[in-house]
């Protein structure tokens, strides 16, 4: 099969520059930046990709290429850090800018290039840099730029490009029509990947792993979890599978009953579900850092799990999650060594988690795909719109979205809110539009006027965003008739918030939750 190999640096976009070629119908391959680029590395590789990263080409420990980069004779194409690392590998010179750029930029291109047929002089690209070509490498010319630095540029004889910008970035204009021309104009890869392959290829890989041990599944609700279990339900004998759903108490309003009825219809066998809003509650006490409670719940969440394993009397068994790829790169988890933790993920590097990786005990079938991908993915399992459609919602619950000290009440109080403005998305046909919306608790109190009396309540943020895979987003354009009325309606229905906010930050410089 024709491929498309992708150098990781530890870029936080890496797998999705993958993901967005496996959309273009090209099956791509994401390997460590320090992997052999000899001639039997590459059998089938039509081109190759260097990914962005979180480093500077010129500091310590930086993470570089095989030199023979320039030499295989494939096309090469270099994102951010990777434009940076031609640049700096080849006798150019990158420094660090006063001037950043993050998220929305203008590209002006110069004469016609392969790169960018069909892509006007002009459009909007996605930045992600605070690094920039201070001076172009030699044999490379110079054929976009922004407002600010050098944007693009290309060595014809050398069969390489550089881009600063993030053609991956679902918020980029024309980022299809510039990874497509690589591909199929410049790599002359062809067409041969689909999400049947995906599915019968990882559905073997299950079936050989795993053999009749039984597996069992920590399961949400949610869509990533949801989905898991449908592909564990569709490959593996539905006897051996067993899906335990944990009531933390950290649930959106009725959330455990649509839960639970929801995973009755997939037609499990083995459906195990405990109340465990107590322990919980108790582990978040006193705790106000972000990490510190997603940790806590990560372990709690193994905890509960292993008591209630003991119960069943399963044996040896495998632990299957709903991890995305998302969730292992933002965790740090990635393909190399050198991504940084953006913010921990229950279900990725909790020390429990991480023993049962140890020892080959974790199953994650969706550990390669994006939220899209996952979609897409449930659909064809046959899982029902109302399923898959579902926004994200987040393993640690709403103990990431009470800022501060989880209680019992502050959870109470944003569950009612939280309701409200769901609903009022449903009712008013907004809720598809958007990718993911969700109401957040603030460790703040305002003061107001209820009446004629001064009152004191809680200040509620209220977040929309669309996106196409999570790893960036944009604020969803409320209409200003619709935002006023969802929080009159919250501050007159839920007496402890005194005050509602609409959060306008992308993704990036912001993340999509909060915590």
């Amino acid at each position: 099969m024709d491929k498309i190999v992708i150098i990781d640096f530890g870029g936080q976009t890496c797998q999705l520059i993958g993901r967005r070629l496996r959309e273009l119908g090209v099956y791509a391959e994401i390997r460590p930046h320090d992997t052999s680029l000899s001639a039997e590395a590459l059998t089938d590789v039509k081109g190759l990709v260097l990914s962005g990263s979180p480093y500077s080409v010129y500091e310590d420990g930086a993470p570089l290429v095989d030199e023979r980069v320039l030499k295989t004779g494939l096309p090469v194409l270099g994102i951010c850090y990777g434009f940076q690392l031609l640049t700096h590998l080849q006798g150019g010179e990158v420094r660090a800018q006063r001037v950043k750029e993050y998220g929305r930029a203008p590209v002006t291109l110069s004469g016609e290039n392969p790169l960018f047929k069909g892509v006007p002089s002009g459009f909007v690209s996605w930045m992600s840099h605070g690094d920039s070509i201070h001076r172009l490498a030699p044999g490379f010319e110079l054929v976009g730029e922004s407002d600010n630095h050098p944007a693009a540029a290309w060595n014809a004889s050398a069969k390489a490009w550089g881009i600063q910008f993030h053609p991956e970035v679902s918020h980029c204009e024309f980022g299809n029509t510039i990874l497509a021309n690589f591909a199929f104009g410049i790599c002359d890869a062809r067409k041969e990947w689909s999400m049947d392959l995906y599915l019968a290829q990882e559905g073997e890989k299950l079936r050989q792993r795993v053999g009749t041990t039984p597996v069992l599944l920590l399961i949400s609700g949610g869509v990533d979890s949801t989905v898991a279990g449908a592909m564990l339900l569709k490959t593996l004998d539905p006897d051996q599978v067993h899906l335990l759903y944990v009531d933390t108490g950290l649930m959106r309003l009725h959330e455990s009953d649509e839960v639970v009825a929801g995973l009755e219809k997939l037609g499990a066998r083995h459906l195990n579900v405990v109340h465990a809003e107590e322990q919980f509650l108790g582990v978040l006490k006193g705790l106000s850092d972000p990490e510190d409670k997603r940790k806590a719940i990560g372990d709690m969440f193994i905890q509960v799990q292993e008591a209630q394993v003991k119960s069943l009397n399963l044996g040896h068994y495998f632990l299957a999650q709903g991890t995305l790829y998302t969730d292992l790169i933002e965790s740090g988890k990635g393909v190399g060594k050198k991504a940084h933790v953006i913010k921990s993920h229950h279900n990725v590097g909790t020390p429990l988690v991480e023993a049962k990786r140890q020892a080959g005990l974790i199953v994650e079938p969706l550990e390669m795909l994006y939220k899209d991908e996952v979609r897409a993915l449930g659909e064809k399992l046959g899982l029902p719109e109302s399923i898959v459609w579902r926004h994200p919602f987040p393993g640690p619950g709403l103990g990431i979205r009470v800022l501060g000290e989880v209680t019992r009440e502050k959870c109470d109080i944003l569950r009612e809110a939280d309701w409200i403005y769901i609903q009022e998305l449903k009712r008013r046909g907004l809720y598809r539009e958007i990718w993911q919306a969700f109401s957040v608790l603030l460790p703040v109190h305002s003061v107001g006027v209820t009446g004629d009396t001064r009152d004191y309540g809680y200040v509620l943020a209220l977040r929309a965003v669309v996106s196409k895979d999570g790893m960036s987003a944009d604020v969803y354009p409320f209409p200003m008739k619709d935002l006023l009325e969802i929080s009159s309606l919250i501050t007159n229905q839920v007496k402890a918030v005194g005050r509602v906010v609409y959060d306008i930050s992308s993704k990036p410089p912001a993340t999509i939750e909060w915590e």
